[in-house]
């Protein structure tokens, strides 16, 4: 595989830190440009950071003494030093959409962490494992956007990442009627530490903006089917969901509840999980992880602290698969929201896109 120049736009916030780490000595990837606010331009990496640097493991040196361009005003400087951008700006929607759109008639691909064009039509929103074939929408936004490289592909909201999966493979044998979730997020879904947020310590909150509607809503985009220049959102399975922010740092939890038009046995479920490998696994891309789906049988598992970290933060854990008195089963989940649900989701869609031309 060549390598590929890439950006990180929007370095200084706390998915772009993670997207730091990741990218320092990917083996397919080259840093070569970072870039941030207005407030942040002209700064070194390190200037720019000062004190805000909240992962656990240090900064990358290699990166430390880069000098931060301004990812507005030097927008078409940056699409001329690299093959694509990763983009994880902290900006309003509207603002967002407008952005990601100029880097992608500018012919510098974007892969977007962002929400602002994760309903857009054309714009594949990918889970490499579940809906891989949704790449092929490229050449169609590309017709729209009038580009002949550039384009927006994006990922999913963090805690889907958490319960679609374990869902998806059941789906086509079983058919997932009915699923309500709710879900438990980490502080860092909000860009914050426990240092940053002391009001989170010893609390919860039962509120997150516009989650709850991206967790009924996004699912169906996952599970659509692309027809001419478009991606049709499935109609069913129908989702219902509450979001609930938890004194934990990382990692986010769901408690699912489904229902099945043909109920498969529990054991069934359990084997769908272990064996199921998508198409990261087929093409052993670099961040995939060997086995997409752990299940344990002990009753106090998942648990954050013990398994987010499981395959480099990029598995989905899942434990507790019984019987429910109204619904089919019930099971509870967990995936590292920063790591498969953020940053690292959004390397490995990018390794997809590589593996599969779109970034020649």
């Amino acid at each position: 595989m060549k390598k590929y120049k890439v950006g990180i736009i929007g370095a200084t916030g706390m998915v772009g830190q993670r997207f730091a780490l990741l990218l320092a000595d990917h083996p397919w990837f080259d840093v070569v440009v970072l870039a941030a606010s207005e407030r942040s331009a002209g700064k070194t990496y390190r200037e720019a950071l000062g004190s805000r640097w909240c992962m656990t493991d240090p900064a990358p040196e290699k990166l430390l003494d880069m000098v931060l361009f301004d990812a507005d005003k030097d927008l078409e400087k940056i699409a001329a030093q690299v093959d694509f951008v990763f983009c994880a700006v902290n900006l309003p929607k509207a603002e967002t959409k407008a952005l990601e759109e100029r880097y992608a008639k500018a012919e510098c691909p974007v892969v977007s962490n962002n929400s602002a064009n994760r309903l857009a039509p054309d714009v594949p929103m990918v889970v490499p494992e579940l809906n891989p074939e949704h790449i092929a929408i490229i050449p169609a936004q590309r017709k729209r956007l009038g580009t002949n490289r550039g384009f927006i592909a994006v990922k999913s909201n963090c805690s889907l990442q958490a319960y679609v999966p374990p869902l998806f493979p059941l789906h086509k044998e079983y058919v997932v009627k009915d699923v309500a979730v709710c879900t438990y997020q980490a502080i860092s879904g909000a860009g914050k530490t426990f240092e940053r947020w002391p009001e989170m310590i010893d609390n919860v909150i039962p509120f997150i903006g516009g989650e709850e509607e991206k967790s009924e809503v996004e699912p169906l985009k996952l599970w659509g089917t692309i027809q001419g220049d478009v991606i049709v959102p499935a109609t069913t399975p129908h989702f219902t969901a509450q979001c609930l922010r938890v004194p934990v740092s990382d990692g986010h939890m769901g408690a699912v509840f489904v229902n099945f038009e043909k109920k498969p046995d529990r054991e069934t479920m359990i084997e769908t999980w272990k064996n199921f490998k998508g198409r990261a696994q087929e093409l052993q891309l670099p961040s995939a992880p060997k086995q997409f789906l752990h299940y344990f049988e002990e009753d106090d598992r998942p648990q954050t602290r013990l398994d987010r970290m499981i395959e480099n933060g990029m598995a989905v854990s899942v434990g507790r698969l019984r019987e429910d008195t109204l619904f089919d089963y019930k099971f509870v989940c967990l995936a590292h929201n920063t790591l498969r649900g953020a940053a690292g989701g959004g390397v490995l869609l990018a390794e997809l896109l590589c593996a599969e031309g779109y970034m020649d």
